[in-house]
């Protein structure tokens, strides 16, 4: 199964739908350990992605990841918007100018997505940041396209490996960001990026047509 554009919107539209519902706990998450703004900002931020949706529909996946990409750089503040608007053009640009994309597409596009993650924050699986979310994703995508799974159950591992990958950020002390500032307090609560991310891909998931609901 290939996915075109039309699953790309649907993903950046319930992006910007579950951003809003959750962003007060978002809010809550980094209110704990970082600035308080990761929910008001990522909700912000993704309804300025709707906006330009609006404006310029795009006519590939790769266009409509670009043009959340800008929409998000432009929008985001802390460090949300540069590492976000980093993860979403890299994966346009692996997906370049192809009007369908298949599940090998899709696992490129996650892995670009969290190298752009890390090649701009900096930071390694364990520093308990997005990338814990990000790592277990692209590396469920990779196992379940080895074991020839199309798009959606790429979409669906990857998504179930973040909501994981947040969990285990829960007990970790932070080694990156400003919730590294607080040292051992850090511990006991969950990254807030982590858990925007599996938000983020299991829209996708959902988008693509999986119907299951996050991992407990």
């Amino acid at each position: 199964m290939a996915l075109g554009v039309d699953w790309a919107i649907q993903w950046l539209t319930l992006s910007a739908k579950v951003m809003s519902e959750h962003r007060a706990e978002l809010i809550e998450l980094d209110r704990a350990i970082g600035d308080s703004d990761h929910g008001e900002n990522m909700d912000r931020g993704f309804q300025a992605v709707l906006d330009k949706l609006a404006q310029t529909p795009p006519e590939t996946p790769g266009a409509a990841l670009k043009l959340a990409a800008m929409a998000l750089m432009s929008k985001v503040g802390g460090a949300a918007g540069p590492l976000y608007g980093t993860a979403y053009l890299r994966a346009a640009t692996a997906l370049g100018d192809s009007a369908e994309i298949d599940a090998a597409a899709i696992a490129e596009a996650l892995t670009a997505a969290r190298d752009g993650i890390v090649a701009r924050g900096k930071a390694e699986l364990g520093d308990k940041t997005m990338v814990d979310a990000w790592s277990p994703a692209v590396n469920a995508a990779g196992e379940v396209l080895a074991e020839g799974g199309d798009a959606v159950e790429v979409l669906a591992a990857a998504a179930e490996a973040a909501e994981v990958g947040a969990v285990t950020t829960d007990p970790l002390v932070a080694r990156k960001g400003r919730a590294s500032y607080l040292g051992e307090r850090s511990a006991g609560h969950r990254d807030p990026g982590a858990a925007s991310t599996a938000l983020l891909l299991r829209a996708a998931a959902t988008a693509a047509g999986f119907p299951e609901g996050p991992a407990e």
